[in-house]
């Protein structure tokens, strides 16, 4: 029966590289090429890489992408890839503006355009601020297949392009995607894909960017799914990959021009003549997805990894405590880097334990990284005489995490090391992290992870190494030891802060959930304790807009996500509050 070959390049770009984003694509279109495809579907904005931000408005940036874009195709043609049709995401402008386009390129040329029409304003998006939307849909007719387009939100969001190829009817759908990783993100992504590939009637083919882009990670996770919306083949995630699948079509014969749930689609035929025959059939692969934690880890792998090799650093230096938030942020480390990439340097202080020393010393040995000890004592001493701050509490406490961040940005100027922090969300919400100490550094791996969700990881990442024969990372004692800042005699995070499972479950409903102080006393949470928690955390914001950037996993992400005033009386609680203590 005739039909297409199409492949799905699933790539990981680096925003503002048009000319190493181009590369990538001629690689890949090589590639598919070999496997025999006739199509090839890129990510979005994939050779601008995603998001571009502010960077949309930079007229001179807008006009180099579209330059690019032209290049490219004749790059491809000259390459002997021109009898491919190539989807490729890029920053268009025209009169109107600056355009989230998608190009397709086929002998040498762009033969179509097309602008996302659904522009999201909403959690990471700002596409209102930086896009104008298309009002046009592009059908291309190769082999006499009619393929239309439609571009990330333009699949969630009900009418406008898949309402419209429905309308005009079409043999296949393409749709290029940069759509960002949070957790139980893949579930909901499905069955979006599925209900559209209903509504058009007709295959979809899903391409998804992967890769770590700041704060953000592309989870990858390309999917094709046939006319009845179900799963044909998927792409493995967090890994670059080329999907290639087979659609044994019957061409629909369509000519409908015009306007259609107010979009005006266009058709142009590029080859009518059918293929004859398909090949040998490349037999679909589907991937089996990830258990939730091993997501979150790959996720928290990933964008560390790119975070520090798109931004030119090759090492990582933290503060290995002994503690449980150091141990994870190392091991994750040493996944995304290797080892011998990952510089631990514990700093004791006259109030450190035994065994924060000694569990450091033996992560260090478990994940093949550079150790060594540098004690702070004789420094915090030398403060804290000059300063006569002596019996002041808080105020000396913080004097021992000052020292260690100093140290530690003293180690990155000297071997160029990029400082990890190493806080988690749940200190970071209600701000249990010294500004200047604890909070300093260039990356927080494990910011959009809540306490609980950190010993969870631990408990997972070595269960998954016993499982593979290979020594668990994280010591046993590093997990099962109450945790504590060890910043005076005795101390534990108890003493200053609730049970972290208790804790925990009045963050997720007040920060992730946006829910008040109703909903919570009816959730069973007692008056006294959600006073407590709300005051620290609306105290705490100055803190957060100060704190590095850090792999987004959660619908609710400090900074991307949740943005509100420093400066602000309003309180759930009714209770006015005041600034926090550093």
């Amino acid at each position: 029966m005739p039909g297409l070959r199409v492949a799905l390049a699933q790539i990981n770009p680096t925003v503002g590289d048009l000319v190493g984003n181009a590369e990538l694509i001629v690689e890949r279109s090589h590639e598919a090429l070999r496997a025999g495809a006739h199509v090839v579907v890129f990510p979005e904005m994939v050779l601008t890489g995603y998001p571009v931000e502010d960077l949309a408005l930079r007229l001179t940036f807008g006009r180099a992408s579209r330059r690019a874009v032209d290049g490219l195709a004749r790059r491809l043609a000259s390459a002997g890839c021109g009898e491919m049709l190539v989807y490729v995401g890029y920053l268009d402008r025209d009169d109107a503006g600056p355009r989230n386009a998608v190009a397709a390129l086929w002998r040498g040329a762009v033969v179509a355009r097309q602008f996302k029409h659904h522009l999201p304003n909403y959690s990471v998006f700002d596409e209102h601020r930086h896009f104008r939307p298309g009002d046009t849909v592009e059908v291309l007719r190769l082999h006499g297949v009619d393929i239309g387009l439609a571009i990330c939100q333009d699949l969630w969001e009900d009418g406008g392009p898949i309402t419209a190829l429905a309308a005009a009817g079409v043999d296949l759908v393409v749709s290029p995607n940069a759509s960002p990783y949070e957790r139980s993100k893949a579930d909901a992504r499905m069955a979006v894909v599925g209900r559209r590939a209903t509504e058009a009637g007709a295959p979809l083919v899903y391409t998804n960017l992967v890769g770590g882009q700041d704060d953000l990670v592309f989870d990858g996770g390309s999917i094709v799914v046939a006319a009845d919306g179900s799963v044909v083949a998927r792409a493995p995630q967090f890994a670059e990959h080329l999907l290639v699948v087979d659609h044994e079509l019957t061409p629909g014969g369509y000519t409908a021009e015009g306007r259609f749930a107010g979009l005006r689609v266009r058709r142009r035929a590029l080859v009518g003549q059918p293929v004859a025959e398909l090949g040998p059939i490349v037999e679909p692969t589907v991937a089996e997805p990830l258990s939730t934690d091993g997501e979150v880890w790959s996720a928290l792998v990933l964008g560390l990894r790119d975070y520090v090799r798109k931004n030119g650093f090759r090492t990582v230096v933290l503060g290995l405590s002994g503690g449980i938030d150091s141990a994870v942020t190392a091991a994750i480390a040493a996944d995304a880097l290797g080892g011998d990439a990952v510089f631990g340097v514990a700093m004791p202080s006259r109030y450190s334990s035994e065994h924060s020393v000694s569990d450091a010393a033996e992560l260090a040995r478990r994940i093949g990284c550079d150790f060594r000890v540098e004690p702070v004592a004789d420094l915090v001493r030398v403060l804290v005489d000059q300063l006569k701050l002596a019996g002041t509490g808080v105020a000396e406490e913080n004097i021992q995490a000052r020292v260690r961040g100093m140290l530690l940005m003293a180690l990155s100027n000297l071997d160029g090391h990029l400082v990890l922090a190493t806080g988690n969300k749940t200190e970071l919400a209600v701000g249990y992290s010294t500004i200047y100490g604890d909070a300093v550094g260039g990356f927080a791996p494990i910011k959009d992870v809540f306490k609980t969700h950190v010993w969870q990881l631990a408990r997972w990442r070595n269960a998954e190494a016993s499982k593979n024969g290979q020594v668990p990372p994280i010591p046993e004692n590093s997990i099962s030891k109450p945790p504590s800042a060890e910043l005076r005699p005795g101390q534990l995070d108890s003493d200053a802060l609730p049970d972290y499972a208790l804790l925990d479950d009045i963050l997720d409903a007040y920060v992730e959930s946006d829910r008040g102080q109703a909903d919570l006393l009816a959730a069973g949470f007692t008056p006294e304790m959600i006073d407590r928690v709300v005051r620290m955390v609306d105290r705490a914001e100055y803190k957060r807009r100060q704190y590095p950037p850090g792999t987004r996993i959660t619908f609710k992400a400090f900074g991307r996500d949740r943005r509100l005033p420093i400066s602000n009386r309003w309180s759930e609680t009714g209770m006015t509050s005041p600034g926090a203590p550093a």
